[in-house]
């Protein structure tokens, strides 16, 4: 039966691209003024396929009266499962790993002082990851170690890379860019001084060989205090090769343990609602042998499926007909199961995210969606944008457990998210399986020809970190050929030239920068007219004579180009009704162009949702009219003489804007700022707003922003507001989650209550060198988990100091304040200096020393000492 459906769904996938080729080949021919096939030879070969579709019609009607495929069609999307289904993941599950937990922090903690390597091994899926990430979370881990570093390895790895994710675990306040630029040697210099003197722990996750160790390990200096690494590995022969000392070799749950694993992921903590499918449910989770993933995986797939013991015991019968693979084989065929009882819809979107992306990347979810939708994978539903059904049904692939959250943005929306190597290799195989998308490997690129190339529709190419062993001159060759192709996912300069795509939706290639001499490129991408999405990045070129060309994209829904500089885009970009996103790192828009024909006519640009970064934006209210849908914005304002014609009163009118920036060159500042306190006007639909050097000053705060009502990220970067106080007001800030301040340098006083900031999260202090204090009731604001404070005044930090410890005296355990320095030294003097003997800091009085070497207070542990270290942690540039 699934062979059948399966065989079915590839037919119908087939004679949709062949429909899709036919009329797009058409439509393209005619923009080109091409050679143009006869209307007879277009509509015969439609004809044909109409044909085909009738045949299949009839095939799916029959399986329909002979009820095939009863639990097949359905879409269990739909279920509604209550309230029931906690917002539980499996990222952190637990359970059956409590003794291993006790015995990892036994040898994380023990008395052994030389640097120990402790290996973790196991099969994939069996929670290798999982339990290092708990023990890397941990309370006590946090507090025993000096600094804690985490690195996936994986097959492909790099020295280079390597060294870069740990020093950007210990070095957060650093840019990528900045050790980028670094050589590998310099890189390991940089670490290895880091860690001198200190307490360490370093994960290495998913490490494949012993020669990734052999490459970074001297940089990890003995420091002789109970530093430790952990290594993560499904091979036991490279944890006997890094190690003559034990390790922890995982096993599978037993029965009990399998079962309450199952449990959590369907119903969370209420348990199982009755007897008849705790029955059926311990069958189906002893047929998961044990391993944590599939259990995991196949619970999302029951939380989000009818709960009758019919369709349980159908689960059952298929696992069980898997029982006696090889474990890793077992495991895929599980998976797949829930792969097969995806809806049509979902199926497509999880081989995408599985497949385009390189193994272990973070996968930045807001370029994921406008992927999906220019794609064309969405269904679309009546009264919400084809966004927001894009987030249900990423949502929906992370309350199965087939997709993990990674990191969330500062309103709390899913940032990043992730897939289990497993989870990648089902979608890499079902790809394959189904000619969704050819991903070129390191083992396969060199054996890939033109004729299978051919016909491929989707193309996707990585660098990776096996750049050099790339044969480019074949690849490009074969690449050529693929005239068919729809989507190219690719960060090769080299193979742009060649593009022979001319049906080709979706271009992909903002890694890495197209440079002066390929003019070729930018010309042909541009040329590429049945585009939806296109991506990609110039190495500081002017392009704006190849957008001339633009409007000849006729279903262009999004256009990002990273280091375009000084791009004017033509007047015709007003009449693109597909437009969604616009994102350039500065963009010249200008004011749409009526002639004779458009009088009391205006071409409304409905879909278009994002504009990034445009430079002197005139808010007409004629162009704000054209824009009604905007939702994020950013505005850049540079050598104006009169920002009157910028009618930023008409900001207000935009009533779908949700994140704006405005950003002001430094330019006539006063001015700026007398004109912004009369006209500049936020519509109140604002979730988030950014502002730079507007100087404003702290007393317009309650005329502008506080009575937002929305509003629930606020950035204040440069000078936004100037003066020496600021007083909040009761009533105001009512949704603001997230508040940054940083170098508004004049900024001495802030007085605050609790009240007036009832919901926020996280306050984050950056370079307010003269600022006194951070506001007591600061400390007493029920919903604030974490303050940071980087190159701030002494006095600011002692004052986080003192809400900690009055928090802690006060029952509030989770409140976690960092502070950056930017040499260890000011933390000595701050530790020493008279202001704070005169604050009769009991903390800091505390102290028995600094220790310059490992960057760190030790302390005397006094009562609460621990608990606040803990939550008090200090980082250095």
């Amino acid at each position: 039966m699934l062979d059948t459906y399966h065989l079915l769904e590839s037919r119908i996938a087939n004679a949709t691209y062949a429909v899709e080729d036919i009329i797009e080949s058409h439509i393209v021919d005619q923009i080109h003024g091409a050679n143009i096939a006869s209307d007879n030879e277009f509509y015969n070969g439609l004809k044909e396929l109409i044909q085909e579709m009738d045949f299949i019609k009839k095939e799916v009607m029959q399986m329909k009266e002979n009820n095939m495929g009863l639990f097949l069609h359905k879409d269990s999307s739909t279920v509604d499962i209550g309230p029931l289904r906690s917002r539980f993941t499996g990222q952190n599950a637990t359970v059956g790993f409590d003794d291993i937990m006790e015995e990892m922090m036994d040898m994380l903690t023990g008395r052994q002082s030389t640097r120990q390597i402790i290996p973790i091994v196991g099969m994939g899926g069996i929670g290798k990851t999982t339990l290092a990430r708990n023990l890397y979370v941990s309370r006590l881990i946090v507090r025993h170690f000096d600094m804690l570093a985490w690195a996936t390895i994986s097959q492909e790895y790099s020295m280079k890379g390597i060294l870069l994710e740990i020093l950007l675990c210990i070095k957060s306040q650093e840019s990528k860019e900045t050790y980028s630029a670094m050589r590998e040697d310099e890189l390991g210099l940089v670490l290895h001084k880091t860690l001198i003197g200190r307490r360490y722990l370093i994960i290495m996750d998913d490490m494949w060989s012993i020669e990734a160790w052999e490459l970074v390990k001297f940089f990890f200096p003995d420091n002789n205090n109970g530093s430790r690494i952990i290594v993560t590995t499904r091979l036991r022969i490279v944890a006997s090769q890094l190690t003559d000392s034990r390790g922890i070799e995982m096993s599978f749950l037993d029965d009990d343990q399998s079962w309450n694993l199952l449990c959590q992921n369907v119903f969370g903590e209420q348990g199982c609602p009755n007897l008849e499918l705790e029955e059926i449910g311990k069958k189906i989770a002893k047929s998961c042998k044990g391993l944590p993933l599939s259990i995991v995986v196949i619970g999302g797939l029951l939380a989000k499926s009818e709960r009758t013991r019919e369709y349980w015991e159908y689960v059952f019968e298929n696992i069980s007909s898997i029982v006696n693979l090889e474990d890793n084989e077992r495991c895929l065929r599980i998976l797949n199961m829930s792969y097969d009882h995806l809806s049509v819809h979902l199926k497509p979107c999880f081989l995408y995210l599985g497949s385009v992306f390189p193994e272990d990347d973070k996968i930045r979810v807001s370029w994921l969606i406008k992927l999906w939708v220019a794609e064309g994978f969405l269904k679309p539903k009546s009264g919400k944008s084809i966004e927001l059904v894009a987030e249900e049904y990423l949502n929906d692939l992370i309350e199965r457990n087939l997709v993990l959250v990674h990191t969330r943005g500062s309103s709390g929306k899913i940032k990043f998210c992730i897939i289990h190597d497993l989870l990648r290799d089902l979608c890499l195989r079902q790809a394959e399986k189904e000619k969704f998308v050819c991903v070129f490997t390191r083992n396969n690129h060199s054996s890939l020809d033109a004729q299978q190339i051919e016909t491929q529709h989707r193309i996707c190419i990585h660098r990776g970190k096996w750049e050099e062993e790339l044969d480019i001159p074949r690849m490009s060759h074969a690449v050529q050929s693929a005239s068919l192709t729809r989507s190219m996912i690719c960060d090769f300069k080299e193979v742009l030239p060649s593009l022979n795509m001319r049906l080709l939706k979706v271009l992909k290639s903002n890694d890495r920068a197209l440079h002066y001499g390929d003019i070729y490129s930018i010309e042909a991408i541009f040329q590429l007219v049945n585009s939806r999405y296109l991506a990609f990045r110039v190495d500081w070129m002017q392009i704006s004579k190849y957008l001339s060309s633009l409007h000849h994209i006729w279903n262009l829904q999004t256009l990002i180009v990273y280091g375009a500089w000084n791009t004017i885009a033509p007047p015709e970009i007003w009449k693109m009704h597909q437009l969604r996103h616009i994102e350039f790192v500065m963009l010249d828009l200008l004011d749409p162009e009526m002639d004779g024909r458009d009088q009391g006519k205006i071409i409304v640009l409905e879909n278009l949702q994002t504009l990034l970064q445009i430079r002197n934006f005139k808010c007409s209210e004629e162009v704000v009219k054209r824009i009604p849908n905007v939702k994020k914005l950013q505005l850049y304002y540079q050598d104006v003489e009169e920002l009157s014609s910028f009618c930023l009163n008409n900001l207000c009118r935009l009533e779908k804007l949700e994140s704006l920036g405005c950003y002001f060159a430094p330019e006539k500042e006063p001015i700026i700022r007398n004109h912004l306190l009369q006209n500049l006007d936020f519509p109140h639909s604002l979730k988030k707003l950014s502002l730079y050097r507007t100087r404003l000053h702290w007393g317009d705060m309650a005329i502008k922003i506080g009575s937002l009502p929305f509003l629930q990220v606020l950035k204040l970067e440069t000078n936004a507001f100037c003066g020496d106080e600021w007083e909040t007001i009761e009533g105001q800030f009512r949704n603001l989650k997230f508040l940054l301040i940083e170098d508004c340098r004049e900024l001495r006083y802030w007085r605050t209550e609790s009240s007036h900031f009832p919901c926020l999260e996280q306050l984050s202090l950056r370079d307010l060198h003269i600022l006194e204090e951070i506001p007591w009731g600061i400390g007493e604001i029920p919903t604030l988990e974490t303050i940071v404070l980087k190159f701030c005044s002494h006095s600011a930090v002692i004052s986080a100091r003192e809400i900690v410890e009055e928090q802690l005296e006060n029952g509030n355990e989770d409140l976690r304040v960092r502070v950056h320095f930017w040499k260890h030294y000011q933390l000595e003097n701050l530790v020493t200096d008279k202001h704070s003997q005169h604050k009769k800091m009991k903390g800091f009085g505390d102290l028995k020393k600094y220790d310059p070497q490992r960057r760190k207070i030790v302390a005397n542990p006094p009562s609460s000492a621990s608990n606040f270290f803990f939550r008090f942690g200090f980082f250095f540039r």
